[in-house]
């Protein structure tokens, strides 16, 4: 990997450089997509179909585009028991965390007022579960499970088939483990525009979440405002803040375990030892070398790959939060007290035992989170994705006579005199 010594003109050029990531610079694409979703908006389960043919090479209809009970079964019988265990673990770890973020409706009384917010679940939720370069059960488990906690109604999955015109085994065990209702073998852009707008065979929804290609990534801002969606996904990326006391090949694995993602992932480090740079970057060398994805690791290192070396720990910090990593691993000799400093992270790993696998499949907090320094204003998903809140007001008329002529002024303020009669109709006998 590059050593850098971190200066300004390093961070912005690799802050400018992270930036074509985002799905925001994907202006090419954005035709198709949306040629895509207006045909499935107006041809509903005839384009789905087509679709699914021409992209996935399978024959899907009304008859088969939805998963069966005997399909689910048989998926059972084909995931070994090892992953169905460890599955069930996640699942108890990642509902247990998410329990922890329910909210109540809450009131105040005082005075004839009645003031308050009602918590109330989506009713349907949409989850895309990717199915093209790998298998990805364990972003079934992070999207399902916070709805499922909410108290979503009904939560529906789209998943792209083989040429079978079946689904993973893992990926079908996971939503029947997490609790999906219905599932349909559709993927892509297409699934997409059958969540936001219903088809003849796949509910419409109110929300839909999960990660996907850049085809995915655009349908869902195409679509956001008809229903919510829970982020804009990039690719992955991970920054870890190490001094001398790292341990440089823990730091190294680290970095390869985002950068295989794909060739658009980013792996930082920042430290303040170059002893640790030079050291970090021959593991990265020696370790991809092993690896099964190591052309894919050498392309996104070559890209988007940095060491940097900082002066200090507080410039280091600084440019932590400038980047706003999607996981960030703090490798120091007092990790919390750093750790009270960075403020923007979509998941903060504290310690060199806390590496980021443990967030992506087992530890309970949700892995997914905002990329390409979205963290500075996005939060990771949660159960505050699925819920939706209403303000409550009651005022008796004795609350309100001391100050209806207070709101009335306010009202004829900004030459809105309907707004001012409402409130002096009540007291005019």
């Amino acid at each position: 990997m590059r050593i850098l010594k971190l200066t300004e003109d390093t961070r912005n050029n690799i802050l400018e450089n992270l930036l074509k990531r985002s799905p925001n610079s994907y202006g090419e694409f954005e035709g198709r997509v949306n040629a895509i979703i207006e045909e499935v908006r107006a041809k509903k389960d005839e384009a789905i179909f087509a679709y699914t043919k021409q992209f996935d090479g399978a024959d899907i209809n009304a008859s088969n585009i939805k998963v069966t009970e005997e399909e689910i079964k048989e998926a059972y019988e084909k995931v070994d028991e090892t992953l169905l265990t460890v599955i069930r673990k996640a699942l108890v770890n990642i509902r247990k965390y998410h329990e922890k973020q329910i909210q109540n409706s809450w009131f105040t009384t005082e005075n004839g007022i009645i003031l308050g917010q009602k918590v109330t679940a989506l009713e349907k939720a949409g989850v895309y579960v990717p199915g093209g370069k790998a298998v990805y059960p364990s972003s079934v488990l992070m999207n399902v499970l916070p709805a499922k906690v909410a108290g979503v109604d009904k939560i529906i999955m789209c998943t792209p088939p083989g040429k079978d015109g079946k689904v993973y085994p893992s990926t079908l065990v996971a939503a029947k483990e997490a609790g999906v209702d219905e599932i349909y073998k559709v993927g892509g852009a297409q699934a997409i525009a059958a969540m936001a707008f219903g088809t003849e065979s796949i509910p419409k929804v109110d929300k839909i979440v999960g990660p996907g290609n850049i085809y995915v990534a655009l349908a869902k801002k195409a679509v956001f405002g008809y229903v919510s969606i829970d982020s804009i996904a990039g690719p992955s990326e991970i920054l870890v803040l190490a001094d001398e006391t790292a341990n440089p090949r823990y730091v190294a694995a680290d970095l390869l375990s985002q950068a295989e993602h794909d060739e658009m992932a980013s792996a930082i480090l920042i430290t303040t030892s170059q002893e640790l740079a030079e050291k970090v970057s021959e593991e990265v060398d020696k370790l991809t070398a092993e690896l099964s994805r190591k052309a894919i690791i050498e392309k996104s290192l070559e890209q988007y790959g940095y060491i940097l070396v900082a002066e200090n720990m507080d410039e280091a910090i600084e440019t932590v939060n400038e980047i706003a990593s999607e996981h960030m691993e703090i490798v120091t000799k007092d990790p919390f007290h750093i750790m009270t400093k960075i403020r923007n992270a979509g998941a903060i790993f504290v310690g060199e035992y806390s590496s980021e696998p443990l967030g992506d499949y087992f530890a309970g907090p949700n892995h997914v989170l905002p990329t390409n320094g979205t963290a500075k204003f996005f939060s990771a998903l949660s159960v505050d994705d699925f819920i939706k809140k209403s303000s409550i007001i009651s005022y008796s008329r004795e609350a309100l006579e001391p100050v209806y002529k207070d709101i009335a002024s306010f009202a004829e303020c900004e030459q809105l005199t309907a707004h001012a009669k409402s409130i002096k109709v009540r007291f005019e006998d």
